[in-house]
């Protein structure tokens, strides 16, 4: 039950947006089992002022175009798949909406399974 807050510059197509949703998805569902209908995905959009980042850091050159990618998950994939998910979510974007792979900035923030409520004021994993 991945949780993904996606932060870009504005000023992208619907089209561009949508299809880092789709494509998000679907690099989580390839990698880490994730259900094709568990989608929780926001996308905020910042103007130049508000959005800062290294073009530089780590010997990785990024451009104006990065997409921050933070997904909160269960603490249940192996080290193997977390690779896989960063190296197919980057594959995926750059085939569609076509953003460089030195432009995909991902952060995976692992919780425990009690540590969510899905609805219903109930704690579904718990």
């Amino acid at each position: 039950m991945p949780l993904c807050h996606i932060s870009l510059r504005a000023g992208k197509p619907e089209s561009y947006r949508q299809a880092i949703f789709n494509q998000l998805a679907r690099a989580m569902h390839e990698t880490f089992n994730v259900p094709e209908d568990d989608q929780f995905m926001a996308i905020t959009e910042h103007e130049a002022a508000s959005f800062r980042f290294s073009t530089t850091y780590l010997g990785v050159a990024r451009s104006a175009d990065i997409v921050y990618i933070q997904i909160t998950a269960n603490n249940t994939r192996s080290i193997e798949q977390k690779k896989a998910l960063f190296r197919r979510i980057a594959e995926l974007l750059a085939y569609q909406p076509g953003i460089r792979p030195e432009d995909v900035f991902v952060n995976l923030v692992e919780v425990e399974k009690e540590n969510w409520s899905l609805g219903n004021g109930l704690a579904q994993y718990a």
